[in-house]
C-alpha cells in the first residue's frame, strides 16, 4: 500500500532523513520504533506532505505522491493523527471531529460520528465541551477520532501514547489493533516500542534518521540487542 525509497529530508542545511526505505503492505500494522530524535516525526511529516522531501519517492496505492499536496494525500485515502494531538481546543469535541470530516458533505459523515462515539465513548459524554478541557487521554482519543474521520485506507499514528497513564495507554493501543479488523492500515510511530511491537505485524527500528533493522515485530521483540537497547529487558 505505502512504499517509501530513499527518502531523503532537511530542516535548513541539516539532513535529518538519509534515504529511509520502507514499506506498509494493505492490512498490516507496521511500527517505527526508535530513541526521541531518530527522526521518526520527521518520517511521518513527508509522508502527510506537511515536511519537505528532499530526495527519494513516496508510493501510496500504485500512484507516486512525492509532490503531491498534503489535503490531497489525504483525499487518497492517507491520514496522520499528529504528535501531540494538535486539537481546536477552542472549539467543541463534535466540531473536532466535523473537521475530520471536512473533505464530506454525504449522510455518511454521521455514520462516521457514531463510529467514534462507538470507538471513544467519553468523547460522546464529551461531545458539546471544548476540547482544551479533556483530559490528555481524551485529547489523544479524540486526535485519533479525527484522523479516521477523513476515511483513511491508511492511518499515519505519531507517538500515540506520549504521556499516558499506563491504563490509558493500554487503551489506546487496544484501539489501534482494532483497526485493522476495521480495515485501516497502520502506520504507527512509537517509543513504547514494547507496546507497538505487541501489537504490529512487523517494525522498523530507525537511529539518527536511518532505518537501521527491520523484521516481524516477534523477532524484534525477541532480539536482544532490541531487547536491551528499546524494552529494558
Amino acid at each position: 500500500m505505502l512504499t517509501v525509497e530513499g527518502l531523503r529530508s532537511k530542516y535548513g542545511r541539516i539532513e535529518v532523513l538519509h534515504g529511509i526505505d520502507l514499506e506498509v503492505r494493505s492490512g498490516e500494522i507496521v511500527t517505527v520504533v526508535g530513541a526521541n530524535g531518530a527522526g521518526k516525526t520527521t518520517l511521518l511529516k513527508c509522508l502527510s506532505g506537511t515536511q519537505p522531501v528532499t530526495g527519494g519517492e513516496i508510493t501510496f496505492r500504485g500512484e507516486m505522491l512525492t509532490s503531491v499536496a498534503a489535503f490531497k494525500r489525504l483525499k487518497r485515502g492517507l491520514a496522520q493523527s499528529p504528535e501531540g494531538r494538535q486539537i481546536f481546543t477552542n472549539l467543541s469535541v463534535e466540531e473536532n471531529l466535523r473537521l475530520g470530516a471536512f473533505l464530506f458533505s454525504d449522510d455518511r459523515v454521521e455514520r462516521d460520528m457514531e463510529d467514534a462515539y462507538q470507538t471513544f465513548p467519553i468523547l460522546r459524554e464529551k461531545r458539546n465541551l471544548a476540547a482544551g478541557g479533556l483530559s490528555g487521554g481524551q485529547q489523544q482519543m479524540l486526535a485519533i477520532a479525527r484522523a479516521l474521520m477523513g476515511r483513511p485506507s491508511c492511518l499515519l499514528l505519531d507517538e500515540p501514547s506520549m504521556g499516558l497513564a499506563p491504563l490509558l495507554v493500554a487503551q489506546i493501543f487496544e484501539v489501534v489493533s482494532g483497526l485493522k479488523e476495521r480495515g485501516v492500515t497502520v502506520l504507527l510511530v512509537e517509543q513504547n516500542a514494547f507496546g507497538a511491537l505487541k501489537i504490529a505485524d512487523r517494525g522498523y527500528v530507525m537511529e539518527t534518521g536511518r532505518i537501521t533493522m527491520t523484521a516481524d515485530a516477534d523477532e524484534l521483540i525477541a532480539d536482544p540487542r532490541i531487547r536491551e537497547a528499546y524494552l529494558g529487558i
